[in-house]
């Protein structure tokens, strides 16, 4: 027998996308103890430790990335395998039509998208946003089929999917008189221009979050639906807009804007996909789902596991 077994990679995968021994055992369908055990007897016959102990999040060695990165090449491996036997097992045409309330989700969404086409062609395929309507009324109802949010509604039959914490941080110009404090506080938005996508402002993090229940108000709100007019926006001085902190990598790796926190311990959301209920053992949407949480993690930078 191998050394290196399937369940070895399935088990090293959780750990790191879980950060903790407790929550990649529940995973991964073990106990604690079995999932140290199994580990434990891995490194012994690898002769090397594959982690940190007592790190949190889990700390991998080079050994342990090294055995990471035949985990990611063996079970893609495997998931494409049994995607087509799927595919051979039941029809390979549907219909899925995706709404996006995070209006700066392209970014990880569009590689998730081109690989859903490649794998399942015959699956009509719809991609809208939802500037001008309720997504989630829409999916109850079945005109929709999978909707990207980041407010889940107590609606029958549907099912959220946590897909990864992200914080919601606010995007300055450089030389914004904001930009000298350490993070900032609902005050400092009463004389600002507030530039948001054009949605109900009870929809957007920064209301929900951290206006609202102060009983604050910016002095303006603009709108724009696009992410790059916005930074040009924010960069030029015209005001200061909140954004997921994936979606503000790019700029701030450029020193377009600079960017704060919201309060001293930050605004943390979740991102889900909304699917109902009935539709959650679909093969095409357990591979979307699949492929997309897969996705964010290899596309995005500073976003955490739903679980921590």
């Amino acid at each position: 027998m191998s050394i290196i077994e399937v369940r070895h990679l399935k088990t090293l995968t959780a750990l790191r996308e879980t950060g903790s021994l407790v929550e990649a055992a529940e995973r991964v369908h073990l106990t604690q103890s079995a999932l140290s055990h199994q580990l434990k007897d891995l490194e012994e016959k690898l002769g090397c430790a594959l982690f940190i102990r007592k790190t949190k999040p889990v700390r991998f060695t080079s050994a342990g990335l090294r055995l990471l990165q035949l985990a990611d090449d063996v079970l893609l491996a495997f998931r494409s395998a049994q995607r087509d036997i799927q595919r051979f097992a039941e029809g390979e045409s549907g219909r899925l039509h995706i709404a996006i309330e995070c209006h700066s989700c392209y970014e990880w969404l569009m590689p998730t998208i081109d690989h859903f086409r490649e794998h399942w062609p015959d699956v009509e395929l719809d991609l809208s946003t939802a500037f001008s309507f309720m997504p989630l009324p829409a999916l109850a109802r079945g005109d929709l089929d999978l909707v990207v949010t980041s407010d889940p509604q107590e609606l029958p039959n549907i099912d959220y999917i946590p897909l990864f914490q992200y914080e919601s941080q606010v995007a300055l110009s450089r030389h914004h008189p904001l930009a000298k404090k350490e993070f900032l506080t609902p005050e400092d938005f009463i004389k600002e221009t507030l530039i948001t996508y054009p949605v109900e402002s009870d929809r957007l993090d920064i209301f929900k979050h951290f206006l609202n229940p102060a009983g604050i108000s910016p002095a303006k709100i603009r709108h724009s639906e696009l992410t790059l007019m916005m930074m040009q926006l924010v960069a030029s001085g015209r005001g200061v807009c909140c954004l997921p902190n994936w979606a503000l990598t790019e700029y701030t790796n450029r020193q377009y804007v600079i960017t704060k926190s919201l309060g001293e311990e930050g605004v943390w959301c979740k991102l889900y996909l909304a699917i109902r209920r009935d539709q959650r053992q679909n093969a095409y949407m357990e591979d979307l789902i699949t492929t997309a949480s897969k996705t964010c993690f290899k596309n995005l930078k500073g976003i955490l596991s739903p679980e921590l």
